[in-house]
């Protein structure tokens, strides 16, 4: 019994560990310097994790190895993954990714004090979490900003196609939908391909640059028919209202999908955490009970 219970409570203390990283990942994730915050403006500049914050002077320090032919592609990949969080304009590809080398340099020395003071388990987790995190916290970023974008997608071509059946022009209709809409990811990449569409790049580069720039394949699906309805004289009018009908039938198709998939992902928090707590509850007087009595004779 003696070895089962520790068995349970070194159980209990790694579930506790990973529980207390996890509340200093989020509180990284949203804690945001005042000053700063207090200084957003029009050019699209967003707030980065205040880890980032900390140790973005020194990434100018791994410039020299960021831009050797090396780290080309983490260079270039960096970039991609920027532009479709919508944060290439606030972080370059080159201070992200000397950001990470920094990061894991940080984490690499943390490790080696750790293991010098005898915890071996925090080491590991120290460098992975400093390794493991910017990745993880770009990639949800693109991941919040796509599920946004999709989600916001088939009201938009709703309302164009309302106004262009109406008889306005499409970028007339686009301009004055997107400045009553609320801001989110597709307003704020909407806004963006304006503003270039009025510095003079043709509507067909323009719209095309948003699909590559964004890389949401719904959102790529309707600014290509677009631009090619455009090529080629094609009423926008009807495909809109065409592109808007597919859209909320896949819509309306991945919500039965992640409804059909509650039941299996709710079995394991049920069997791990919900059932040990009723089976203690209704079987550990009965268990304490019958040990009691068989040890008493």
């Amino acid at each position: 019994m003696d070895n089962l219970f520790q068995l349970l409570a070194c159980i209990s203390a790694g579930i506790a560990t990973f529980s207390v990283v996890l509340i200093f990942a989020d509180m990284f994730s949203s804690l945001r310097l005042e000053k700063e915050e207090n200084q957003q403006t029009e050019e699209g500049k967003k707030n980065i994790p205040l880890l980032f914050r900390i140790f973005l002077p020194l990434a100018p320090n791994t410039y020299p190895i960021v831009r050797s032919d090396l780290l080309r592609p983490q260079l270039e990949q960096a970039e991609t993954q920027l532009s479709m969080a919508g944060y290439d304009q606030t972080l370059s590809a080159e201070r992200y990714l000397g950001l990470r080398i920094i990061l894991g340099i940080f984490g690499l020395v943390f490790t080696i004090l750790l293991f010098l003071a005898q915890q071996p388990a925090a080491g590991l987790l120290a460098i992975l979490l400093f390794i493991l995190y910017p990745g993880v916290w770009l990639k949800s970023i693109i991941r919040k900003r796509h599920l946004s974008i999709l989600k916001a997608l088939p009201n938009l071509l709703d309302l164009l196609t309302l106004s262009v059946e109406a008889g306005k022009d499409f970028l007339t209709a686009l301009r004055e939908i997107n400045a009553r809409r609320k801001t989110d990811a597709l307003t704020e990449e909407l806004t963006r391909t304006l503003h270039e569409i009025q510095l003079g790049k043709s509507r067909q580069v323009a719209l095309r640059d948003l699909g590559n720039r964004v890389k949401q394949g719904d959102l790529t699906s309707v600014v290509n028919a677009i631009v090619q309805a455009d090529e080629l004289g094609v009423s926008i009018g009807q495909l809109l209202r065409i592109q808007g009908e597919q859209l909320r039938s896949k819509r309306f198709a991945r919500a039965e999908k992640l409804a059909n998939e509650t039941p299996v992902k709710i079995l394991f928090p049920v069997v791990l955490f919900i059932f040990p707590s009723v089976f203690l509850i209704l079987m550990g007087p009965i268990i304490m009970q019958a040990m009691n009595t068989v040890f008493n004779r």
